[in-house]
Formats: structure tokens, C-alpha cells, sequence
């Protein structure tokens, strides 16, 4: 594609966008088309449609393997990117058929990628400070193989900038949910929960968005370690709903350092993924903790992050009007009554409620800021991140 093209795209009034999602839960490809007009603060978006191409077994087992320190080689790593770049290529093709949508009819591909590792705390190396993020899922397999514009690799350019490569998904939240009126906490729960807080009254400059802590990532480890493998997660809190919460492992769970930490800030498998769920697994099994109660109780635990992450950093300045959950944590009924326990007196709604499912929202999310890239826009939010400045965030790849 020549520059002329690029300019040509980056002028048109709307764009059909395919939107790419595959997160920290590791379980498959979220592809959401949408039809976008418009760009900035203007945009409006229709959903065409969504659907999750779900992993196998094999890949999903060398995601886990690739983002551990242990066993993440860079032969691994290196493999692994160009595999999974296919299989993004084939979720594009997937999606456009089953919309009986003509790939060329669609105008840009936003892939965020698979994250294998984030490291969002300031680390020393050599006298300076470090931070740093890495998505694979190669956007030049993308883009050779659909021959449609692929921008990936949004996180780089906030770190860059100075910020932590995270939430991203704030301004796409503002752009969907904001400017209503109302005090909104858009929460994520996914294998990370996070949270977007949209101010009644204030502009983008005023969000706050962070990391809470573990969404569903503690909660399939030990679905799958009690069933032997056969779960990869707790289909309706099923294994959850057999147990009784034990205040006492919820008190030291909720004693997590990073809990305390003050946004701007960022989680992920570091922190809260296999090797977290495996040692803490194997302490409860010492204790004689009951597997049932030990996972109900990790259920409230991510409940409880979550409500204590607002009472400590948005309630003591705002107030939260309602709260709108997206992602897996919205199917599991548990959690979800957890929630209700712990937020009281404040509504909880979910994000389908506004025409938008639950599953499509971080897919539809990176769709936006595709957009926005090709339309030149700065489009990370730095009172989210931390970051120095609005920069421009992902790379272009040219389709064909």
C-alpha cells in the first residue's frame, strides 16, 4: 500500500475496523467488526458483530509456557509470535465470513496482540530506569495474509512516552460511556480486572483508570487444578458455589502489596498468574483449607480488590453513581453477587445493557484506537498511565 492509500484511508469518513483481543485469561481471540465514523471525540461506532475463536489445548498451554520466566525461551517466543499471527489472520478471515463481509471491504485490522510479559514498575538496569511490555501475534502475518492495514503494538508508544503501557482501554471507554452525567466505574474483569472512572462532570483529562488486581487469572488456575485439567475455568461459579468464604484467607489475600499501591499502576501475570496460583495453592492444601471454599474464597478476593480499590482511590474524591461490569467475571454469578455485597448501595449494570457485549468490549476497544491511529490521533490517557504526554499509539502495517 503506498502513502497515497494510507492518506486516502485516513481520510474517509467511516471505516469498517476488525478488533483483536486476546488477554491475559489466555483461553482465545475476541474479533469484534464494527463500522466507525468519524474519529476523536465524535466517533460513533456500530457493532457489526463479535465472536471468540477459542485456543486449543496445545496453544494455550505454550501461551502459558512462552509468558513464564522459567520456560519462556526465545526460541519459544519466536515461534510462537508467527503462530499466533496466523491465527489472528485466520480470526479476521472468520469473522468477515461469517458477517459476509468481503475482506475488502474492511479497511483496518486493531490487534492487540497476546502480552507474554509486562514489567510496569520502574526497575534499575544500568543506572536507568526501566519499563517494558511485550505483545506478539506478528501484524505483518496479519496484514500479508487478510491484505488489510493491521496496526498492533499499541503499549510500546505510552512507555515510550513514560507511562506504564496500561489500561489502554480508558479513552475507548470515554468515548462509549462518557460524557453522560453520570459517575460511572467501567470495570473489566478479565483474567486482570481494571477500571475506568468516568467523572459526572469531567472531560478526559480527569479519568482515573488502573489496574485493580486479579480478575478471573486465580480463579482458572484452580478450577483447573481441582478438576484435574478438565475446567479451564469456573463455568458459572459452579465450584465456587460449593464452598463457604473464610474471612480469614480473604483478610491475608487482600494483604497483597500491590493492592496498596496508588494508581497509576498495572498488573498482570507477574503478579497474580501460575506461579502466584500454584504456591498459593499449595499453602491452602497445607493449611487443610477445602478446595470449595479456598476457590469461593479467591472468588471474593477479586471481588473484594476491586471495592477496595475504590473506596481507597476514587470514592475519597468522587462519587461512583454506578458501576458497569464487562468481560468473563460477567458470566460468573458469584462473583458477581460478591460484587453486589460489597458495592453497596451503588448500581451495578452490565455493559450489554448499553448495546455493547460483554466479551466484545476490549476487542471493540482496540478497534477505536486503530482508528484513531490511522486518523493521526493522540489516543492514550495519562492520567491512566502515567505517561508524560498524549502520544500516538500502535505501529501500521500496510495491507495490500
Amino acid at each position: 500500500m503506498s502513502i497515497d492509500n494510507l492518506i486516502r484511508l485516513k481520510e474517509k469518513e467511516s471505516r469498517n475496523v476488525i478488533g483483536l483481543m486476546s488477554g491475559t485469561s489466555c483461553d482465545g481471540i475476541d474479533a469484534c467488526l464494527v463500522k466507525i465514523t468519524g474519529n476523536g471525540l465524535s466517533t460513533k461506532v456500530d457493532i457489526i458483530g463479535f465472536e471468540t475463536y477459542t485456543y486449543e489445548n496445545e496453544i494455550r498451554e505454550s501461551i502459558l509456557e512462552a509468558s513464564c520466566k522459567e520456560t519462556g525461551t526465545v526460541d519459544k517466543i519466536c515461534q510462537l509470535n508467527f503462530t499466533l499471527g496466523k491465527l489472528f489472520a485466520g480470526a479476521v478471515r472468520q469473522i468477515a465470513e461469517k458477517l459476509s463481509v468481503s475482506l475488502s471491504k474492511i479497511d483496518i485490522v486493531g490487534s492487540h496482540g497476546q502480552t507474554i510479559y509486562h514489567i510496569s514498575s520502574l526497575k534499575e538496569s544500568n543506572n536507568k530506569e526501566v519499563r517494558s511490555t511485550l505483545q506478539i501475534g506478528e501484524p505483518s502475518v496479519i496484514a500479508q495474509e487478510t491484505g488489510v492495514t493491521t496496526v498492533a503494538d499499541f503499549r510500546t508508544g505510552d512507555i515510550a512516552a513514560g507511562g506504564g503501557g496500561a489500561p489502554l482501554v480508558s479513552y475507548a471507554d470515554f468515548i462509549l460511556l462518557g460524557r453522560d452525567g453520570i459517575g460511572r466505574a467501567v470495570q473489566n474483569i478479565g483474567g486482570i480486572s481494571n477500571v475506568t472512572f468516568l467523572p459526572a462532570d469531567g472531560n478526559i483529562n480527569d479519568i482515573v483508570a488502573f489496574d485493580n488486581g486479579p480478575g478471573n487469572m486465580i480463579i482458572d488456575r484452580f478450577a483447573e487444578i481441582i478438576t484435574d485439567g478438565r475446567l479451564k475455568y469456573d463455568s458459572n461459579g459452579e465450584l465456587a458455589s460449593k464452598g463457604k468464604l473464610n474471612q480469614d484467607l480473604l483478610e491475608r489475600l487482600c494483604a497483597h502489596p500491590y493492592l496498596s499501591k496508588p494508581p497509576p499502576k498495572s498488573t498482570g501475570r507477574e503478579d497474580f498468574g501460575i506461579l502466584f496460583s500454584d504456591e498459593l495453592y499449595k499453602e491452602l492444601k497445607r493449611d487443610n483449607i477445602v478446595v470449595y471454599d479456598a476457590i469461593a474464597t479467591i472468588t471474593a478476593f477479586t471481588a473484594k480488590s476491586i471495592s477496595d480499590s475504590y473506596r481507597k482511590f476514587i470514592q475519597p474524591y468522587c462519587k461512583i453513581d454506578e458501576v458497569i461490569i464487562s468481560g468473563g467475571g460477567v458470566s460468573n454469578p458469584v462473583l458477581f453477587q460478591f460484587l453486589k455485597d460489597y458495592l453497596v448501595d451503588i448500581s451495578i449494570r452490565k455493559v450489554d445493557d448499553f448495546g455493547i457485549p460483554s466479551g466484545a468490549k476490549e476487542a471493540l476497544a482496540f478497534a477505536i484506537l486503530a482508528n484513531e491511529t490511522v486518523s493521526g490521533n493522540l489516543c492514550n490517557v495519562p492520567s491512566a498511565t502515567g505517561a508524560k504526554e498524549s502520544v500516538v499509539l500502535g505501529k501500521i502495517i500496510p495491507g495490500k
